[in-house]
């Protein structure tokens, strides 16, 4: 853990204060990390969208679909 310093506006630390169960850092530390969570999620989906647009992508889904089950259900 790294000890900073912020400055936050009256407002913000009213409310800071009145969810933080007299933890601060714990519960700022809680928002970031979800909000780093849903930030992460978005990106992830945004690049998985977009690779479902591309051609090129497409085609080499089709490719590994065709291949798929080969050999799955074998007997030896």
């Amino acid at each position: 853990m790294l000890k900073v310093t912020i400055t936050l506006e009256e407002d913000i630390l009213r409310f800071v204060d009145q969810y933080a169960e007299g933890n601060r850092s714990a519960y700022i530390n809680t928002l970031l990390a979800e909000h780093r969570r849903r930030t992460l999620a978005a990106e992830m989906i945004a690049a998985l969208k977009q690779d479902t647009e591309e051609p090129e992508y497409q085609a080499e889904v089709a490719a590994w679909d065709s291949v798929v089950g080969d050999g799955i259900n074998a007997r030896e």
